[in-house]
């Protein structure tokens, strides 16, 4: 077969009669869909098919399953293995956004966290939304960021997606336009074999208010994702971009597989696939990887940074 439809829904909440209903659909317009193979009883299924796009297997999958908590990736069966992931941190590996939880620190939280929804949903300009927020932070004690890290939650899934792929050969990379602080400890965390963001400024063990530039910015995560293919030799079409941003849109639409996780309303709209039920490990079931082969991921060390 020529490509792949994978299903993904939360556990027990994928049936045999769900599988029928989409195969159904596609045949419905030309496909010719071979037998169904469950990933994970209950919860992940591949259907092949051929004769029709991946783009259009898709939105007949969504409209066959509307009102159900299903997940629909399609794509090219050689290529589903990816040997490079490019990650977001925030809203994506690990749940909400760190900032907003620094500002928490401050009790500026619903001022920050409605900048910080505009940026995300693109109706701001990233870089000098983050230099407005971050201004807002000046004189806050350092042990701000200390306390937001020990209340951080890891996004179900996280672990065995950095481990699984890691495992199989493929190289992890964390980005974020948040801070150096945080990506640095996620990606020991988890075991990310490298990250990039921003720096935040502390002078006098206190936030400066201030953000060293360059900023880490949309067009800065679409360069690395690039870089790091180059790097490898990998054509894009062999990495693997997740986000939620307006500011992960680029890398998304560049990667072979771009995944909007739980986005915003404009990522969703313009980004190729999307997750909205089932948590990070549908990434792996994307690519055809068994439940059976997924590794643990590390033990998170620190009981406050269990995935919820």
């Amino acid at each position: 077969m020529q490509h792949v439809l994978t299903l993904v829904a939360p556990p027990e909440e994928l049936s045999p009669a769900c599988l029928s209903r989409v195969a159904k659909a596609l045949t419905a317009l030309g496909a010719e869909c071979g037998e169904p193979d469950w990933l994970s009883e209950r919860e992940a299924a591949d259907i092949p098919f051929r004769h029709l796009s991946p783009q259009a297997a898709m939105a007949t999958a969504q409209t066959a399953l509307e009102g159900l908590p299903v997940d629909a990736i399609a794509q090219p069966l050689a290529i589903r293995r990816k040997a490079l992931l490019v990650a977001d941190m925030d809203s994506t590996i690990v749940a909400g956004e760190t900032l907003d939880e620094l500002a928490a620190q401050a009790g500026l939280k619903e001022r920050i966290a409605a900048i910080t929804a505009r940026a995300m949903n693109g109706e701001l300009d990233f870089a000098s939304a983050l230099r407005e927020r971050v201004a807002m932070l000046a004189g806050l004690e350092e042990s701000a960021l200390e306390r937001t890290w020990a209340a951080l939650r890891i996004m179900p899934g996280a672990p065995e997606l950095i481990a699984t792929m890691r495992a199989a050969g493929a190289h992890t990379v964390l980005v974020s336009g948040g801070f150096t602080f945080f990506t640095a400890r996620v990606a020991d965390l988890l075991g990310f074999d490298e990250h990039r963001s921003n720096i935040l400024e502390v002078a006098g063990g206190v936030l400066s208010g201030r953000v060293k530039e360059p900023i880490l910015d949309k067009d800065a995560k679409l360069s690395i994702l690039r870089e790091r293919a180059a790097a490898r030799g990998l054509p894009l079409e062999l990495a693997l971009a997740v986000g939620d941003g307006a500011n992960d849109l680029p890398m998304l639409l560049a990667a072979g597989l771009g995944v909007a996780f739980r986005a915003k309303p404009s990522v969703q709209a313009a980004a190729r696939v999307r997750i909205n039920h089932a948590d990070l490990c549908a990434l792996l079931f994307a690519q055809g990887f068994r439940r059976a082969e997924f590794c643990p991921g590390r033990d998170l060390r620190l009981p406050e940074h269990k995935a919820l």
